[in-house]
């Protein structure tokens, strides 16, 4: 059989993007081909459903290859997975990271003949996180960094946190190691990313907040011109991360929060730790500081026993808050998860709350853009034709642009949900 790269397809987040990066470089270090490595998502059933189909697609579009399937699904579900028999191979989430596992695979076809199908681990005992560490994954101008992995909460409609594991965190020495790398090669923004970004650091010695690692970067790394976080809990937001958001120019003002829910009812039955004045009050604060901030945030519509009432809160939330960017899940019960046991909303319901947030977020958004036309952004250009504003709003170009810098532009109109301009 003639031998052929290996392919590699992610499903979820963007921490799994990062580690499905990490794979392609281990795998291919390793010597590994003639497979086909699908990196799942677990956070609704949908993702897994997904998943599945695609699987099944892979498998008819490469007869001979080894199909290997890893990530949070395989780790919550190895036998739905291993009970298909287009799939060769399922590993966890411990054992995609580690080099031995893809020098195994390295060996050739007839290693998975030799071995049981399903190798997952207890991610409960997995006490490091960044074992292999990507330098400039992303775009040519913007490097994503793992920072952290895992979760100890449990909210109740979650099963990330069996698909994680606990929360561990990488020492911030490593991660500034890792920046100051990016910055002399060439990246001008980087993206601290993690599963529960708030909670760095609880595990290192001293117990250092992510508003100490925040700005020991911005510190130690001058050069830098744009640093951006990810998904926060804005009620774990510690003092030193305030101050880094409302003080210091060079972190992004973008943040997306965690949010899930306008109603202190459901939210309580979230098991979530703030309540909805909570939310209001810390966009509020950071609004009054920096008032060019803008926020993203997740909602889920029709969460078990969500009424109308409790519903219109989380409308009421999207402009209580000045929320943007919105992503809505619809709720998906998790097998396992205390949430999937309560009294179920209305599937037809569902979507169509679901269906209502969508709407308010794509009008909070061309009310975003619809302001910023006549004004001049600096834009961090992606590639030739399109860049993206310290918001994170997306800004396409008519002509050709240095890709990798930041440079001024006159915002010109809005096209969907993009801005175009002209370089200033």
């Amino acid at each position: 059989m003639t031998a052929r790269p290996p392919i590699f397809e992610t499903f979820g987040c963007r921490l799994n993007a990062y580690e499905t990066a990490a794979m392609k470089e281990l795998g291919e270090g390793a010597g590994l081909d003639n497979a086909v490595v699908v990196n799942t998502c677990a956070v609704t059933a949908e993702a897994v459903r997904q998943a599945r189909q695609r699987i099944r697609r892979l498998r008819r579009e490469n007869p001979e290859a080894r199909l290997i399937v890893t990530g949070c699904a395989a780790q919550t579900e190895p036998e739905t997975f291993a009970a298909m028999d287009e799939v060769d191979l399922v590993i966890g989430n411990l054992e995609k990271m580690q080099p031995g596992t893809w020098q195994e695979l390295g060996r050739g076809p007839d290693f998975i003949g030799e071995t049981e199908k399903v190798r997952v681990d207890d991610i409960m005992a997995a006490t490091e996180t960044a074992g292999h560490l990507i330098d400039g994954f992303g775009t040519r101008a913007r490097a994503y960094v793992q920072v952290q992995n895992g979760c100890d909460h449990r909210c109740t409609f979650c099963i990330i946190p069996y698909g994680r594991g606990n929360s561990r965190s990488v020492p911030a020495g490593v991660v500034v190691e890792q920046i100051t790398r990016l910055v002399a090669a060439g990246y001008h923004e980087v993206v601290l990313t993690g599963v529960d970004l708030t909670s760095w650091g609880a595990d290192l010695p001293a117990q250092p907040r992510l508003g100490d690692l925040v700005q020991r970067i911005l510190k130690l790394v001058p050069d830098l011109p744009r640093l951006r976080i990810s998904s926060i809990d804005s009620i774990e937001a510690d003092p030193a991360l305030i101050e880094a958001i409302t003080g210091e120019p060079r972190l992004m003002p973008h943040l997306h929060l965690s949010l899930q829910a306008g109603d202190d009812m459901i939210l309580k039955r979230m098991k979530r730790r703030h309540l909805r004045d909570d939310a209001i009050r810390f966009c509020a604060d950071m609004r009054a500081a920096r008032p060019d901030i803008v926020f993203g945030a997740d909602i889920i519509a029709g969460f078990p026993t969500e009424t109308e009432a409790m519903f219109e809160n989380s409308l009421k939330l999207v402009e209580e808050c000045g929320l943007t960017w919105l992503h809505v899940f619809p709720y998906s019960p998790r097998k396992g998860t205390p949430a999937a046991r309560m009294p179920a909303v209305d599937g037809a319901a569902i979507k169509e709350r679901a269906a209502r947030l969508r709407a308010l977020g794509a009008e909070r958004v061309a009310a975003h853009l619809a302001a910023q036309v006549g004004r001049v952004q600096p834009v961090l250009f992606e590639n030739p034709r399109m860049g993206r504003t310290e918001s994170f709003a997306e800004v396409l170009f008519d002509a050709d642009q240095p890709v990798g810098e930041i440079r001024p532009a006159e915002i010109l109109s809005v096209a969907g949900e993009q801005l175009q301009a002209r370089a200033a």
